[in-house]
């Protein structure tokens, strides 16, 4: 029997939520299982509600379903807001002293909310309380196992002789997570292990959790062994890792030999800059050394003019920002496409518009990433799908930069950046750098940085080169680099630039620009981080003998037309899946295929798709049930 279940805990920000979905990720990718975990989280800093949802299964996954199996919960609010997730079967395991709790003692929950939540409460004649909620839950089939968090922080107290814990609610998290390992039945030295890894440094703080996990882990044997459902683990998977996803575009920047990150800080782009100030020195097979300096700057175009001043150097160069901050670059951007000076910007994108929701998922940022900046120049749009796949994306956008002296803006987005996941091993082997017309030598003292040639692009020299030097400036050019407003010269300089758009299509390898698995009658479009939940849905939907095609757009901008137009040509029925309101990739296709969608999955909530919803509006979709536009809302 195959093993698929989701474990989910919830409370408020700052109680230590994020550490329990990654001691209870941990134990899971210890014992074999896959696993993929979102966190949700709101914008404030501080006592909003907070949960982690982790999915764990012996087989490969790529997103998150709609159903709980088992839910942990220390606190009212979790209980209220997600009480109807938990699958028939499935259990709660919540702390016994919250029963007579009532929505108006959550003072966290807002009125939308509470307004839906009284009409269910009130249809089956409940109160508006906890065990109001509770016996909702069971009537549906929901397990329910009370423990009072408070008597067991105060038994491990006496049995340790230590009176400081019965006062430790912030141990709260590790008591959840080990009552729910042993309800599942997980053997316990990968708990006691993982413990120790994540607080390492504290090794005092360590020895008490894992005190509680003990304690709470024996409680949990003795007393729940009436669950259906079991981790006794699986045979692992070589050469797998277990990471969060900003990881594979900040390690992607240390093998490709990005040397210079600038950047100010901003959801969710802030927590690749983080890693990658901790790991700044770096070593591969003693062949890549070096250091990534990282410099947080006073604002966004702050940021962007340091990188610019970096690349100019010859040195690979970044930033990384969200939707707010790329705004601020938008000028910047211009001045390094009219200078034609190789950066990349990692754009993780969150829904606006304006600060919008700041923590929360979108893919609102699509035309903006293509149309950034006044003027006309070449740039490339590029979207990973992935946390693996943005790992060699990410090397490749350097080489793409490099080579076609172009800026690259490499799109990802806070679904990808909060999701943890276990995959396969990065491999640096697989990784090539390739630096362009980078000149390390010049001879002739007669060098025109923006000279003239067959396939429109100029040797670049790099500040300092003996015989390069070069001018730059805003305005347009000659071959120089001196300011020049002839009008011959500038087509000539318009050419040249924009000559690159059909240089980048023809160039960069077709595999690279879009991704096919499979074209049918049915065949769904889409690019960046729907593509897990499309791949899941699909499996589902072929469970039952159900075959939709699925074709992931990588390269944006130039659009791969004729690629596209050959992939697509036997497919009748077009269905464009995103995270925003107004379809903009399907704009994008229409402009460039002259053919219409059929029908929309879109969702912007705030909240990132699952592969239920998504399998569920396609099976409408094939039943002829659906609407044009059908809109997801699954989520807290």
């Amino acid at each position: 029997m195959s093993t698929d279940i989701t474990w989910l805990i919830g409370g408020p920000q700052g109680s230590g939520v994020e550490t329990g979905a990654n001691i209870f990720s941990r134990v899971c990718a210890e014992m074999g299982y896959q696993v993929f975990g979102k966190r949700e989280f709101y914008s404030n800093i501080k006592g909003e509600h907070s949960y982690f949802a982790v999915r764990v299964a012996d087989k490969k996954i790529h997103s998150n379903l709609n159903d709980v199996t088992v839910m942990v919960s220390f606190d009212a609010e979790t209980i209220f807001r997600h009480y109807n997730e938990v699958m028939s079967g499935g259990a709660m395991i919540y702390d016994s002293d919250l029963e007579n709790t009532t929505t108006d003692d959550v003072p966290t929950l807002n009125q939308i909310f509470k307004s839906r939540l009284h009409k269910e409460l009130e249809a089956k004649n409940k109160p508006f309380t906890i065990s109001g909620v509770l016996e909702t839950a069971k009537e549906n089939g929901v397990n329910l196992y009370p423990v009072s968090f408070r008597d067991i922080l105060s038994k491990l107290a006496d049995e340790t002789g230590n009176p400081k814990l019965k006062a430790l609610i912030r141990m709260f998290n590790v008591i959840g997570v080990s009552l729910s390992l042993g309800l599942l039945k997980m053997p316990p030295d990968s708990l006691f292990k993982s413990i120790e890894n994540i607080f390492s440094k504290k090794p005092k703080i360590a020895e008490i959790n894992k005190q509680a996990a003990n304690h709470s882990y024996n409680f949990a044997t003795a007393k729940f062994n009436d669950f259906n459902y079991s981790l006794p683990g699986t045979k692992k998977e070589p050469h797998t890792l277990l990471v969060q996803g900003h990881l594979g575009a900040a390690i992607g920047k240390m093998v490709c030999g990005c040397r210079f990150q600038s950047y100010y800080p901003i959801t969710p782009a802030s927590d690749e800059c983080v890693f990658l100030e901790q790991h700044q020195i770096l070593e591969i097979d003693g062949d890549r050394p070096g250091s990534t300096a990282i410099i947080q700057t006073e604002d966004e175009i702050s940021a962007i003019g340091m990188m610019i001043g970096s690349a100019l150097t010859g040195t690979r160069s970044a930033t990384c920002t969200s939707g707010p901050g790329f705004s601020l670059m938008a000028e910047a951007i211009g001045w390094a496409g009219i200078n034609e000076v190789p950066i990349v910007i990692t754009l993780y994108q969150r829904s606006g518009p304006s600060t919008g929701l700041p923590t929360r998922h979108g893919q609102d940022d699509l035309l903006f990433a293509i149309n950034s900046s006044h003027g006309e120049f070449p740039k490339i749009v590029y979207a990973s799908g992935d946390i693996e796949e943005s790992f060699y994306d990410t090397c490749n956008c350097f080489n793409y930069s490099d080579v076609f002296q172009v800026p690259v803006i490499h799109m990802m987005d806070k679904f990808l950046s909060s999701s943890v996941v276990t995959c396969k091993r990065f491999d640096p082997s697989k990784v090539t750098i390739d630096r362009g017309k980078l000149l390390e030598k010049i001879d002739d003292n007669d060098y025109k940085r923006f000279a003239f040639t067959d396939d429109g692009i100029s040797p670049r020299s790099k500040l300092g080169l003996e015989n390069g030097v070069f001018w730059n400036t805003g305005d347009e050019r000659d071959e120089y680099g001196h300011i020049s407003e002839d009008p011959i010269e500038r087509i000539q300089m318009m050419d040249k630039r924009m000559s690159r758009l059909e240089l980048i299509a023809k160039k960069i390898p077709k595999e690279e620009q879009v991704v096919s698995f499979g074209v049918h009658d049915f065949t769904i479009i889409s690019w960046g981080s729907t593509k897990g939940p499309i791949i899941d849905a699909l499996e589902m939907l072929k469970k039952e003998n159900i075959d939709i095609g699925f074709v992931q757009f990588k390269l944006l901008h130039p659009f791969p037309t004729d690629y596209a137009e050959s992939l697509l040509k036997d497919a009748k029925t077009i269905i464009d899946i995103e995270s925003n309101h107004t379809a903009q990739l399907s704009q994008i296709f229409k402009q460039n295929l002259s053919r219409d969608v059929d029908y929309f999955i879109l969702k912007y909530t705030g909240r990132g798709m699952t592969s239920t919803e998504i399998y569920d509006s396609l099976k409408k979709i094939i039943e002829n049930k659906a609407s044009k536009r059908e809109i997801l809302k699954h989520g807290a």
